[in-house]
């Protein structure tokens, strides 16, 4: 196996998993099977990429830094088909490369300063994708997955659980990594709901609520929401004006979400 070692581009938030164990355990956790469409969201040195080639035989990898593009497609040959998209992942379009076929599974040790956004661009475009495993910071999955009354729980919580099922799966120490981050790392599956058991009835408003309910932490639902609903209607999704958006639990956003706006 060739392995290059273009060095990691701080800019991009760029750390390279490095460690074998953790490695083995996330192609573990991806378990492809015949069939599946995997797409890996930032390759980097290829560190799961070609061990998923080696098991899969084909991949898809969306890739923004254009240095680490050749360097991949030279550690493929031989390994499998690698097919690579030069873009930002915000970019792609994750519907249109599934093109009406199997759902996507994707994989990928997401940038830091980028997690959030992918994983909302990701939610986006859930009804054709199987499942994701990624890997992010630590105290990213901990909100990720966080329950009602937590500390963590927050936005990310609530926008993620709506549409996903979410499991953390095992933490990675920043010595398995080049250059080692200051954090510990973890890896996370969700699993898309099946679409009729969302709930969420219009996208745009169930995110404007829950944006709302948590833009101020400490403030209670009757303020914090005042722009978008009033007393009646948080009455009315069953939940109480005085509590705060932590004590909230997913359903009882998209409850509130679902009722008319008011004019």
């Amino acid at each position: 196996m060739s392995h290059f070692k273009a060095p990691p581009k701080k800019s991009l938030g760029q750390h390279f998993l490095t460690d074998r164990s953790y490695i083995d355990k996330i192609v573990l956790a991806v378990n492809p099977q015949p069939g599946d469409r995997l797409v890996e969201i930032g390759p980097g040195q290829g560190a799961i990429t070609l061990p998923l080639l080696r098991k899969h035989g084909e991949l898809t990898a969306i890739e923004f830094d254009r240095d680490l593009i050749t360097p991949l497609m030279e550690s493929s040959e031989g390994v499998g088909r690698l097919t690579i998209i030069h873009k930002d992942v915000l970019a792609v379009d994750f519907t249109k490369l599934a093109a009406g076929e199997d759902k996507l599974r994707l994989v990928g040790n997401l940038p830091y300063n980028l997690s959030s956004p992918i994983l909302f661009h990701a939610i986006e475009h859930a009804a054709v994708i199987r499942d994701m495993v990624f890997m992010l910071q630590k105290e990213v999955v901990d909100r990720m997955a966080a329950e009602p009354g937590s500390k963590v729980y927050g936005r990310l919580s609530v926008m993620l659980q709506a549409y996903c099922a979410v499991t953390p799966l095992f933490v990675v120490p920043p010595g398995a990594f080049r250059p080692p981050p200051k954090v510990d790392s973890a890896v996370v599956r969700l699993i898309p709901r099946d679409p009729d058991s969302i709930g969420v009835q219009a996208p745009q408003r169930f995110t404007e609520v829950v944006r709302a309910a948590f833009g101020q932490r400490r403030k209670t639902l009757r303020n914090a929401l005042s722009s978008v609903c009033n007393v009646e209607q948080i009455e009315a999704a069953g939940l109480r004006p005085d509590a705060r958006a932590e004590q909230v639990e997913v359903a009882g956003f998209i409850r509130l979400a679902n009722l008319p706006p008011t004019e």
